[in-house]
C-alpha cells in the first residue's frame, strides 16, 4: 500500500495532478478539496489511497488525514465506489459531510451527484455511528454553506438556554421532516414547539 507521496508536482488539474518521486511520475486523482490545498505549491507530500480491482490500479490522493479516512468510510459503504467517494468530497469539505451524515441530513446529501435518496439513507446507516465515535469530544461542524438559517436558529435556541444537542437533533428532524422551512422565525417557533 502506497500511504504517501512526497515530490514535485509536474501537473494539476481539478481531478488528479501527477506527482513525480524519484523519476517516477505518479497520476493521482484528488477532489476540488485537495485541489485548492495544493493549487498554489508545485512540490509537497500528498496522502494517498491504493485501490486495486481486477482491470484497474488506481491512486487518490488526499490533502488531510481527516479526508482520507472520511474517503475510506464512504468506500466502505455498500453501492458507494471511489468515484461517487471522490464526488461528495468535491462537492463538499469532509466537516460538511460529516456534520449531514451525523445529522441524518438526507436533504443536503441528496444534492451530491449520484447520491439518491436510498443511497444517502445506506450511508448514514453504516457510517454515522462510526464518523460520531471519532468525532466524539470535539465539536461537528455543522456550519453548511447552504444551511445558514438552521445555524442561525441553533444560536437562538441556545441563547433561550436548550441543550445543544438536544437542539440540534430537534432542527435536524424539523428540516427532515419539512424539507425547506420559510425563515429562521419559523424554524425557531417549530423546534420550541418540538422541544416544548
Amino acid at each position: 500500500m502506497i500511504t504517501y507521496i512526497k515530490g514535485d508536482i509536474t501537473f494539476k488539474s481539478p481531478s488528479y495532478i501527477i506527482m513525480e518521486a524519484n523519476g517516477i511520475g505518479y497520476r493521482v486523482n484528488i477532489s476540488l478539496n485537495t485541489y485548492s490545498a495544493l493549487e498554489k505549491v508545485n512540490k509537497g507530500k500528498i496522502l494517498t489511497y491504493l485501490l486495486v480491482r481486477e482491470d484497474a490500479q488506481t491512486l487518490y490522493g488526499f490533502a488531510t488525514d481527516a479526508e482520507r479516512g472520511l474517503f475510506l468510510h464512504l468506500i466502505s459503504v455498500s453501492g458507494v465506489g471511489a468515484n461517487t467517494a471522490q464526488v461528495m468530497l468535491s462537492a463538499m469539505t469532509p466537516d460538511e459531510i460529516r456534520a449531514a451524515i451525523i445529522g441524518e441530513q438526507l436533504p443536503i446529501l441528496t444534492k451530491i451527484k449520484g447520491i439518491g435518496t436510498k443511497t444517502a439513507k445506506r450511508i448514514i446507516l453504516d457510517i454515522k455511528d462510526k464518523l460520531a465515535k471519532e468525532s466524539s469530544g470535539t465539536p461537528i461542524a455543522v456550519t453548511l454553506s447552504n444551511n445558514t438559517m438552521r445555524e442561525e436558529a441553533l444560536s437562538a435556541l441556545l441563547a433561550l438556554g436548550f441543550n445543544k444537542s438536544m437542539a440540534q437533533r430537534s432542527l435536524n428532524r424539523i428540516l427532515k421532516a419539512k424539507g425547506d422551512v420559510e425563515n429562521v422565525e419559523t424554524l425557531i417557533k417549530l423546534a420550541l414547539k418540538e422541544m416544548g
